[in-house]
């Protein structure tokens, strides 16, 4: 998805949820949405859109362990810390890094 297409998701969740609830479901303040949807934000919007098509995005990415998932997923497995309670979580604690959820 392209920046240009996260901007619209962006817009379109928060018309349709509201700045403060996607706010809370992207991990971000209420003013940084604010800020990203008027052009004034400071820093590099690369990772609240990328958090956005993360949450509200319909993308899919393959993954090399369990094939064909959301990036939302994608996404939640990368964060996950170690831990050995079963194979597949293991192996992906170590794909994840090496991947990063690229389609």
């Amino acid at each position: 998805m392209t920046q240009p297409d996260r901007m619209e998701l962006l817009r379109r969740v928060v018309a349709e949820h509201g700045q403060a609830e996607v706010a809370r479901r992207i991990g971000k303040s209420d003013s940084a949405v604010c800020q990203v949807l008027s052009g004034k934000y400071q820093g590099s919007t690369e990772n609240i859109l990328q958090r956005v098509e993360e949450v509200f995005g319909q993308s899919t990415v393959v993954c090399p362990i369990v094939g064909e998932i959301s990036l939302g997923k994608c996404a939640e497995n990368r964060k996950r810390p170690f831990a050995a309670t079963n194979p597949t979580r293991v192996a992906l604690f170590r794909a994840c890094p090496k991947c990063g959820g690229k389609p």
